[in-house]
């Protein structure tokens, strides 16, 4: 099936507000289907439409230093203007300042593949003129189009294994699927942090992500990670937040209302795909030879949770409970004034509300999420 049969969730969202005078940006890790999006939205898009792509060194030599006149004469008669990886371009933000001001005809879309370059670029300049959506890997809310509930259930365990970048969703052999992530890894992922110039090496990034590959549902301890990897403190925490900001992990705070029993000054984090998780801890084993498929599960769980919050423009907060008696909650939502509690477990079991949230949050709710009703929690 060709991946440009996938709809994406966000697909329909950004075409409606696809309005002059506005940018759109879409943010995403590399290869995740940007591009693709992209294309697809040009095809549908009932204009003409200009399409630039800036890992291209030609297109920054035609948009670099330009006056208004001669970005006016760029566009020409084109309706909107489309812009691929837009953080290599030098000064995008006044670039597209300028294009929102002196065309506000226009429509202009723009995409990049680091938030942390993209975002810091064009946030000011564009402050209440810029709308901007987020593109994850595969969603299960997307692949719900292309399969039924029977071949949902019988592709769950690769999804825990190899996750889900669009390529590798497509791919049947095991053996290119790990290749895939190989490379992408390798390659791709860490590719806009190795560009600053002063990270010469991707060995120690791939070295805190290892550590934390394997400390899924756990706190993650900075001072742990730089003793392990030989870095200093802050150091690792620069490095955290690059890799946040590159849609590698995303990080969850613990929660808590000031009291002396709940751990809140530390944070876990996930992978935002499986497969990555699993290559940077070496294990493709099925499920049944695996003592982590509990990690997996949470991972997995979370990161798609995640991505439906994002999709859907939920306004939330996201925690996890701990206490220093050992009570905890996997996952905390606090949305529209209220607290929502969910258990996440592999297996269906009765589990018991910690007495120490229904005592302390009454009015909060509780729920354990496990393999027979995971699909409302994710889709």
């Amino acid at each position: 099936m060709p991946m440009e049969y996938f709809t994406r969730n966000i697909e329909s969202k950004i075409i409606s507000r696809l309005n002059p005078g506005k940018v759109i940006v879409l943010l995403g890790a590399r290869r995740v289907g940007k591009t693709v999006l992209m294309k697809k939205i040009q095809d549908e898009f009932q204009g003409k439409c200009l399409f630039l792509n800036g890992d291209d060194y030609r297109t920054e030599a035609l948009l670099a230093g330009k006056s208004a006149d001669e970005y006016r004469r760029l566009a020409g008669h084109n309706d909107l203007i489309m812009l691929d990886e837009a953080q290599k371009i030098e000064d995008i933000g006044r670039i597209l300042k300028i294009m929102v001001d002196e065309m506000p005809d226009k429509r202009i879309f723009v995409s990049g593949s680091s938030a942390f370059d993209l975002s810091n670029k064009i946030g000011e300049p564009l402050t209440g003129r810029k709308l901007t959506f987020f593109l994850f890997p595969f969603a299960q809310c997307e692949l719900n189009t292309n399969e039924n509930p029977l071949q949902t259930q019988s592709n769950l365990e690769e999804r825990l294994i190899y996750g889900s970048y669009p390529e590798l969703v497509l791919m049947k052999d095991q053996q290119d699927k790990i290749a895939y992530l190989s490379d992408l890894v390798s390659s791709y992922l860490l590719k806009d942090i190795l560009a600053l110039d002063n990270i010469k090496n991707s060995s120690k990034l791939i070295n805190i992500l290892r550590l934390l590959s394997y400390q899924i549902g756990m706190q993650a301890s900075v001072l742990e990670i730089a003793n392990k990897v030989g870095l200093n403190k802050g150091t690792v925490e620069k490095y955290l937040d690059l890799l946040t900001k590159v849609f590698v992990i995303f990080k969850v705070e613990g929660f808590s209302r000031n009291l002396r029993k709940e751990i809140s000054k530390t944070s876990r984090y996930y992978f935002w795909d499986n497969g990555v998780r699993n290559l940077l801890a070496a294990n493709f084993n099925p499920l049944s030879l695996r003592n982590d498929t509990g990690q997996l599960w949470e991972n997995y769980l979370i990161s798609e949770r995640r991505k439906w919050q994002s999709y859907q423009r939920m306004v939330v907060n996201n925690y996890f409970w701990r206490t220093y008696d050992q009570q905890e909650i996997d996952w905390v939502e606090e949305r529209e004034g209220k607290l929502y509690g969910y258990e996440i477990k592999f297996q269906p079991k009765s589990v018991r509300i910690p007495g120490g949230w229904r005592s302390t949050y009454p009015d909060a709710s509780f729920e354990v999420i496990n393999q027979e009703n995971y699909l409302n929690f994710i889709t």
